[in-house]
Parts: C-alpha cells; structure tokens; sequence
C-alpha cells in the first residue's frame, strides 16, 4: 500500500513539523530564561499543565485521524469528508469548555498539583496560565485540522503551517519579551497569536472542495454515528494521555519541593529531551496513517509488516538525532544561560532520559499507537494508565522524595515505566487479539 518514497514523503515533513512545534516551547523556556529563574520556573510549570490539556485535544483528533484513514483504505471517500466536519464539532466543544474550566480554576488548580510555590513563581504561572488557555481552542482545531492532512498522507502542509508558526511565535517573543519587557505574559501572547494563525491556515485549507477529504460545507449538522465512532477512539486516548500527563505533572510537584534550581533544571532537560525522541513522535503519527489504512482496508498483514518497518525507521532516526544532542550539549546548555548548579543537572537528567530512550522509547511510546490505529485502544489506556501510577508515580515518590534523590530519582522512576510498557506492548503485539476490534 505504500512504497518507501510514499514513506518517505509522509514522514520527514512530520519529522520537521515536530521539530517546528517543539521550538515553540523551547524558544518560550530558552527567552524567558534570560529574564530570570523565577519567570522560566513559573512557564515550565503551567507549560506542564498545557501540554496534559493539548493531548486531550490530540487525542481527540487522533480518534478523527484513525477514522479517516479507515474510510479512505475501504475508498469511501465520502464519510471520510463527513468525519472532518463531525471533528471540528466535537474539538471546538471540548476545547471551549476546557477554556473556561481552567481559566475559572486556575488558583486552586496549580495550588493542587505543585502546593506551596514561591510568591515570585506562582504570579508568572497565572499570568502565563489564563493566556495560555486562550489558546486551547485554536489549537485544538488546528491539531484536528492537521491530523486530517496526515490521514491523506499529506504532511507536508502541515509542515509549512507548523514554520509559519514558529515564525510567528519567535518573532513575538522576542519583540513582547525583551523589547517590550513582558516576561511570561510576551511569551504567552506570541503563542496564542501564532496558534491562532495555525488555526485560520489549516481550515482554510480543508475548505477546498477539490481534496479528496475537505470540510463539508454543508456538513456541520452533528451526526451521533459519527462522533461516536471518533470518541470511541478519542475518549479511551483523551483519558490515557490526559492521566499520563497528570501522572507528569504529580510527578513534577514532586520536583517542585527540592526548590527553584531542580524544577528550573527539570525544565531546560524536558526541553532538550523532547528533541532526542522527535523522530519517535512524527513516526508516530505516521503510524497512526499507515496502519489505519491497512486495517481499513482489512490487511492486517500489510498493518504488522509496516508497524515493523517504521520502528526501525524510528530506532535509527533517534539514534542519529541523540547523538547530536550528545555532541552540542555543552553549547546547548550555555544557550539558557543559566548557573553551573542549573546546568550540571541539567546535563544529568539529559543524559539519563536519552542513554535509555534509544532502547525502550519506541517500543514504548510509538509501537501502542499501531495498537490504536487498529481500535485496540482500550488495552494501551489500561496499560499506560496502570504502568503510571504503579511505575512513575510510586518510584518518583520513593525515590525522589523517601530516599533524597530529587530530579534525578525521579527520572530513574521514569525509566522503569517504560520498561513496564516496552514488555506489554511487545507481548499484545505479538498475540492476535489488538486485529479483533471493530467499530
């Protein structure tokens, strides 16, 4: 079904779109950081609790995207374009109404999950927070929107929209935070104003009428079928990732008690962990493309055969790009400017979390997502949900805290989770019953 050029064309504009998207965190950390500890401090933390809310809407949009390319492996091109519509409904409701909950409890919410945090800390965190939350619906659509070009296998649009935002984001950055001294609000002004643009960009775009799955004008009347079928996919993921990032953020407050230097340290290495494992996160969506194909077009064959060619993909992806982190992490690190204290921890926790990730990361994190492109998603929310709390958040507790290890506990905790999940994923993997689910 599809040829290693279609590969190809499919997965380095994901690779490059990832690259685009996690630099809008990262510019936020790195240019804040230089306005001191307690600004970087305070964005990291809410920046936590955003991305446990932006994977709602992933999911949500991955339930859309496994649907899509079901519809368009059996050529019915027409409940594809349906979807779209049906889509759009169900993350703009959702996402609005997340708005609103977390802007109207956003004292208690970050009081709950970090507890006491320094006066300077917690007034960049709500400045940052209720702007930040603005910005959900927008990038809600816009992650639908995407998820829809990628079913088609057309990832490159995606990619030049991911650039224009970028763009956008660094440059308001850079004119909100130091020429405009507003410190977490700049930072978190020029990211609404460049997922806003992303937003308009990717409906536009779905409005042609000539791609083979666009919006319906006409199709915004909601149809139960549907989105039951979007949210049979979207609920069981929009619980796994949304508890797994709570799972995260638990884990952080944890961090949060052993002071400024850990949690700011915690933050710089979360930011260059994400680029060791990005080849990882776009073959992951590719997965969800390819293997939702073939089960559409009932080959489950076809669907093992490329689950295990783009875990190859992945392992060598992630091993060319862990080494280069590797190389430059001494120059990377300066780039933060912050003190050496900050920065020979930040090397630590870097070291731990990619030495492990170009062993386990891909069974862990990309295999499961071939699991849901076939509607076995119930299974990888029990697991990933169970290995959490039973892995993460125990061991992080033990010891990080019982045992003094701070941040670097904390993340050793991290590396038995994803032993847990590499060995259930394998084993499900191997059996029968992930190519039985129906919808």
């Amino acid at each position: 079904m599809f040829t290693n050029k279609e590969l190809k064309k499919l997965i380095w504009p994901l690779v490059m779109e990832q690259l685009l998207a996690i630099t809008v965190g990262m510019a936020d950390t790195m240019m804040v950081s230089r306005v001191g500890a307690a600004e970087v401090s305070g964005v990291s933390l809410v920046d936590m609790v955003n991305v446990l809310l932006i994977n709602i809407f992933a999911a949500l949009a991955t339930g859309g995207a496994v649907i899509t390319s079901q519809f368009i492996g059996k050529k019915r091109e027409d409940q594809a374009c349906r979807s779209v519509n049906q889509l759009y409904i169900v993350s703009a409701a959702v996402s609005v109404l997340i708005m609103i909950l977390t802007i109207v409890f956003r004292h208690g919410m970050l009081h709950l999950l970090f507890g006491k945090i320094e006066p300077d800390v917690m007034k960049n965190a709500l400045i940052y927070q209720v702007l930040s939350a603005v910005s959900y619906p927008f990038m809600a659509v816009y992650s639908s929107g995407a998820a829809i070009f990628r079913s088609m296998g057309n990832s490159r649009i995606t990619m030049y929209i991911s650039l224009a935002m970028n763009a956008v984001n660094i440059a308001g950055n850079a004119i909100l935070i130091f020429g405009m001294d507003m410190g977490a609000a700049g930072a978190a002004t020029a990211s609404l104003i460049s997922r806003m643009l992303a937003c308009i960009m990717v409906t536009v775009l779905l409005m042609n009428q000539e791609l083979d799955v666009h919006i319906q004008r006409d199709g915004w009347r909601p149809d139960k079928r549907l989105m039951k079928k979007i949210l049979y996919i979207g609920i069981p993921s929009s619980l796994e990732n949304s508890l797994f990032q709570l799972g995260r953020v638990l884990v952080v407050s944890i961090i949060t008690c052993f002071g400024t230097v850990q949690i700011a340290a915690n933050a710089i290495a979360n930011n260059l962990d994400s680029m060791g494992i990005l080849p990882g996160q776009a073959i992951s969506l590719a997965m969800i493309t390819v293997v939702g194909q073939c089960v559409g077009a009932g080959d489950f064959e076809a669907a093992k055969r490329y689950t295990k060619k783009l875990l190859k993909i992945t392992y060598l992806l992630m091993a060319a790009t862990i080494g280069i982190i590797f190389l430059l992490l001494p120059l990377i690190l300066a780039a933060y400017g912050q003190s050496r204290e900050v920065e020979e921890l930040s090397r630590t926790l870097v070291t731990i979390h990619n030495g492990t990730a170009i062993i386990l990361w891909p069974l862990a994190f990309v295999l499961p997502n071939a699991l849901r492109a076939a509607n076995d998603v119930k299974f990888t929310m029990f697991v990933s949900i169970f290995s959490m709390v039973a892995s993460r958040i125990l061991f992080s507790y033990i010891l990080g805290y019982r045992m003094g290890m701070g941040a670097i506990g904390v993340w050793i905790a991290m590396i038995i989770d994803w032993v847990f999940r590499t060995a259930l994923f394998l084993i499900r993997f191997s059996g029968e019953k992930w190519k039985r689910h129906k919808i």
